[in-house]
């Protein structure tokens, strides 16, 4: 049974488009060389990363090996938490927030390590004299083989440069070319801003050697080495003691390999010298042009599953940091498509099975201190890395996200017990590759215990996908151990009686009435989060047929959970009190969680919710931090208004207005996220908000379009995921689903709704709730309504549902009633 089920999985996730449409070619292209590393191009292979500048005198090639970080295995956790507990709680409930969170700063925030940088393993410098004047320069990226490629011509002399990064060989390939025999010549070097050094090795490769930084106390452990091979045709290659120096060839290959001495976040006893020289070793074997057709076969195998028509105009003929500029200004639907397929093309070269999960950088990033370290933000940003995983079909890629989280789940048992004398496990807002569970950056935003709950819905929701029952039980534990936590945690408010998570805060945010102490008690988002653990870990106990008085207990403590509540001037409540500012602009909109990522709020069966969602997104506003943009555009597809998720969109491929720190995100030319800085959460922030325009699955239903802008008339998506193991491709006209092919992995119900009615053999029109056990809805309590609450009607489109019944393999067509 359980390679039956592999079987019809596969066939899932490997068909191509039903409605391949005429589109422009999947490329991001230049006119001149990256002067800054934000122009540069990325390629990756989830472990090893490069940014490509393309100059054709002073070539850079920057590099990342995703195991690179400073320190060596450490825990950070605070035990004196677990005495200073009580009063922390005493001083919130009696409104003294400025002293609960003083006492929090001193009892509760590491004195050890906030948490280790990702660092850069170095650069590979080319240099090449006389062609600084150069002519017919073009400099691209291709989304369908993963492969960069700068080409120019001086003296007459056309070269061409490809640089790709191999999952299957585990090295990056740097291959130059010229169609004038013996015309290649130039030196190559490596250095690294510190901690290494560069020597040769025979007549033909670099090495460069260190190890990681040492940071707050913490001794860098990391030993690391990274090998540069070049193999010539024609010519010669000669080595001094740092550099090497190729005449005359007429083809050169540098081979590029990197390893670490890291086996795992409690052991660095690998040898990384040896790694790396058999990852060389082996692909010098095997030959470049073996190489290129084995890496481009792997590569595709995950992005061709999905393909996205929006149409296309004259402006797919300009260079993409042209038609950034000129996006929000003109007509260019062919560029939302090709940040969409960017974003899957970022998360397989960031995200591998057997590596480490995408950091809030993916795996690129060129200094030893980056922008917030380049960790793992657990209060929103690492779960927004993996939200297009399941829905554009990359399951696979979220492996090393659920890998991580079993290790935290086991560093973070001894954080629960020592801090908070709790069962189970538990994660403040950060971890590294270290896999520290403690609180850090200060009670303001440390003081946040919800990462685990966060986290955990992540192993639940592959399941929902893929309805793999082998693979629920593997994470049962780490759901059952997480729910633990919070049984023992949660404590009772004495205004209501409601059982809430106390201290804590709203990520990021305070509220007007006392800005400067963010600490408090019962949380939206925490009452929220809390109410999906429970859920999807008492579901799952049903699955697997086990823990029933674990599951009683859940239950019990799910009715004593606060009530999602309406606020004065109609906006769903942010804290327990009624203390949001409708000038409140924050980037966070955690608040808004229930309604994405969570299924929490739904237009047909919570009406009030939904506008108090609205309201509150209304006015946060639009325009804000490249990540916070992103999930807005989630937000806005969850209320049905494709138009003013569009609208985000065109925020987000706004140029970016600054590389230093601020509110003002957009993109940046090579179509990176800009927070500002460069946070690789917004590219699959958008990306999976595009999809969720799309199709939707969360709310009882498979949704056909359910937020399309009306200026995306007409266009195909074919490859997307629903919940329930369905996969549905998608083709409209006139802003109506035309045709939809639905794929059936494990059979089952399947409920289609619709803004338009339906045809199709075996579709009956719905009745009751969907039999689907995938499907099932959120059960919330009613929410409660401040008595003046300043309430408002938004008009939902009128819906048709139809019921499916299908079998596991089953491919059924579905179109448009004449």
């Amino acid at each position: 049974m359980r390679g039956f089920f592999c079987c019809l999985l596969l066939s899932l996730t490997f068909l191509g488009s039903a409605f391949a449409q005429d589109s422009a070619p999947l490329k991001l292209w230049y006119t001149q060389p990256a002067q800054k590393w934000v122009e540069a191009l990325p390629v990756g292979n989830g472990r090893l990363g490069a940014m490509v500048y393309g100059d054709p005198a002073e070539e850079v090639i920057q590099l990342n090996e995703n195991t690179v970080w400073a320190g060596q295995p450490n825990r950070n956790d605070n035990p004196q938490a677990r005495e200073a507990l009580p009063e922390v709680r005493r001083l919130i409930f009696e409104g003294n927030y400025k002293e609960a969170q003083q006492l929090a700063n001193q009892k509760f925030i590491s004195k050890t390590s906030h948490g280790m940088p990702y660092e850069t393993a170095g650069n590979l410098k080319l240099s090449f004299a006389g062609h600084a004047n150069y002519t017919n320069y073009h400099r691209e990226l291709d989304l369908e083989k993963a492969v960069t490629t700068s080409s120019y011509r001086v003296n007459g002399v056309n070269y061409k440069t490809e640089v790709l990064s191999s999952f299957p060989d585990q090295v990056i390939v740097v291959r130059m070319s010229a169609d004038k025999p013996g015309a290649i010549s130039f030196s190559a070097t490596m250095d690294r801003p510190a901690n290494a050094a560069v020597s040769t090795k025979g007549s033909d490769e670099l090495i460069l050697s260190g190890k990681s930084g040492s940071h707050e106390g913490v001794e860098g452990k990391v030993q690391f080495q990274a090998q540069a091979r070049v193999q010539n045709t024609g010519g010669t290659v000669k080595a001094t003691e740092s550099s090497l120096h190729v005449e005359q060839a007429d083809e050169a290959t540098i081979y590029i390999s990197i390893a670490t001495n890291f086996n795992n976040y409690k052991d660095i006893s690998g040898n990384a010298g040896e790694r790396a020289d058999a990852y060389l070793q082996k692909a010098l074997k095997k030959g470049v042009e073996a190489i290129r057709k084995d890496h481009v076969a792997d590569y595709k195998q995950y992005f061709d599953r999905v393909s996205l028509a929006l149409g296309q105009t004259e402006a797919v003929n300009l260079p993409t940091d042209q038609r950034i500029a000129q996006f929000k200004i003109g007509n260019d639907p062919a560029l939302v498509a090709l940040y969409f397929q960017f974003g899957r093309y970022l998360l397989i070269s960031a995200s591998r099975p057997g590596g480490q999960p995408a950091n809030l950088q993916g795996i690129w990033n060129d200094q030893l201190t980056p922008p917030w370290d380049s960790k793992y933000t657990v209060n929103i940003n690492t779960e927004m890395n993996y939200w297009p995983s399941e829905i554009t079909n990359l399951t696979e890629l979220n492996e090393p996200l659920i890998q991580m989280v079993r290790e935290v789940s086991e560093s973070g048992r001894q954080t629960a017990r020592d801090m908070y004398g709790a069962d189970g496990w538990m994660l403040h807002h950060n971890t590294d590759i270290w896999r520290i569970n403690g609180a850090v950056d200060g009670a303001f935003w440390g003081m946040w215990p919800m990462g685990g709950a966060w986290l955990s819905q992540h192993l639940f929701d592959k399941y929902a996908f893929s309805g793999d029952r082998e693979y629920l039980a593997s994470v049962y534990p780490i759901l059952k151990e997480a729910s633990k936590f919070y049984l023992d945690f949660l404590v009772e408010e004495p205004e209501h009686g409601w059982l809430v998570v106390a201290p804590s805060v709203s990520p990021e945010n305070a509220p007007s009435v006392h800005p400067e102490s963010s600490i408090a008690a019962g949380t939206t988002m925490d009452n929220q989060l809390v109410f999906d653990l429970f859920s999807k870990t008492i579901k799952a106990a049903e699955v697997l047929k086990t823990d029933e008085a674990l599951v009683a207990e859940m239950k019990k403590s799910l009715q004593r959970l606060p009530p999602m509540q309406i606020g004065k001037w109609g906006q769903l409540q942010e804290w327990m009190h009624d203390w949001d500012s409708p000038e409140d602009k924050h980037r966070h909109v955690s608040h808004l969680y229930g309604l994405y990522p969570s299924n929490q709020i739904s237009p047909y069966r919570h009406p009030l919710l939904f506008d108090a969602a609205r309201t509150s997104l209304l006015a946060r506003g639009d325009e804000s931090t490249g990540w916070s943009m992103g999930w807005k555009v989630n937000l806005w597809a969850r209320l049905l208004d494709g138009n003013h998720a569009l609208k985000l969109i065109e925020d987000q491929l706004s140029p970016a207005g600054s590389e230093g720190f601020g509110e003002g995100g957009g993109t940046y030319p090579n179509l990176f996220d800009a927070h500002p800085p460069f946070q690789i959460d917004g590219n699959f922030g958008c990306a999976a908000g595009i999809a969720e325009m799309l199709l939707q699955s969360h709310d009882g239903a498979v949704h056909l379009l359910p937020a399309l802008p009306d200026t995306w008339t007409k266009g195909s998506i074919s490859g997307l995921r629903a919940r329930g193991g369905f996969g549905v491709d998608i083709k409209w006209e006139d802003n109506k689903p035309d045709e939809v092919t639905i794929r059936s992995a494990l059979g089952g119900n399947c409920r289609i709704r619709s803004y338009y009615p339906l045809s199709g053999k075996g579709l009956k029109r719905a009745k009751g709730a969907n039999p689907n056990l995938f499907y099932q809805v959120a059960e919330i309590k009613d929410p409660l309504v401040t008595a003046d609450a300043d309430l408002k009607s938004v008009q939902v489109r009128s819906i048709y549902e139809y019921d499916l019944k299908t079998k596991p393999g089953g491919v059924y067509v579905v179109k448009l009633a004449k």
